[in-house]
């Protein structure tokens, strides 16, 4: 069992999807009407770790190796398929507000900021969501701007951004609520090594950051 030092414990976590497969061809897709061929792809094979608070942790793999679908499960967008998984004493897959409120999930292929907005107007968004109090939450922000030198992309409507821009705007929001556990899938994807070392997490969060081996 975890103790409360403990932010994230995983013990025999799995997850095994079911995907159909067939052959190509027209007289095998009419054939997969009738008969569907399926085979289990197991992404996650019981992993089992124990990551303290404050604590930040690589998870480093290749593609494929089942990184982002163990953060998912621990951030609650998957449920398992065999194992357990607590996060600050909370069982990820029941999504309860007050686990949600200490989290925050940054895919360095998925976007959370509105795409056709600057990223101030989803900020204040997320203010709202998260009930910020006004002053902390433009301290945070302004404090955050300065650190990534974003003074000027967050004016802009997140769609003109380039990769690397969007990247950083995106770790700002992501901060803007002050969550204890931070699960960064790629975060760094499009960033150069200055702001790579700018984007650091505090020491005071847990942080799981996955990456690939060069």
């Amino acid at each position: 069992m975890p103790d409360s030092a403990t932010a994230v414990h995983v013990a025999g976590l799995s997850k095994t999807f079911v995907v159909p497969e067939r052959e190509a061809g027209l007289g095998a897709a009419a054939r997969s009407l009738f008969r569907r061929r399926t085979r289990e792809v197991r992404a996650v094979d019981g992993v089992s770790f124990s990551i303290a608070s404050g604590e930040v942790v690589g998870f480093l793999g290749p593609n494929g190796a089942g990184k982002t679908t163990t953060l998912k499960m621990l951030s609650g967008l998957l449920y398992p398929t065999g194992g357990e998984a607590t996060v600050l004493g909370h069982v990820p897959s029941k999504r309860e507000r007050p686990f949600l409120r200490q989290i925050t999930l940054v895919m360095g292929n998925r976007n959370q900021l509105q795409w056709d907005l600057p990223a101030l107007d989803s900020y204040e968004l997320n203010r709202a969501i998260y009930r910020i109090p006004r002053t902390q939450f433009v301290g945070l922000r302004d404090e955050l701007i300065e650190l990534l030198d974003v003074g000027d992309l967050v004016r802009k409507p997140v769609r003109n951004l380039s990769l690397g821009e969007r990247m950083k705007v995106e770790i700002v929001g992501s901060l803007l609520h002050r969550p204890r556990v931070l699960f960064l899938d790629e975060p760094t994807i499009g960033l150069d090594g200055r702001c790579k070392s700018a984007s650091a997490p505090s020491s005071a969060s847990t942080t799981v950051a996955t990456t690939r081996p060069c």
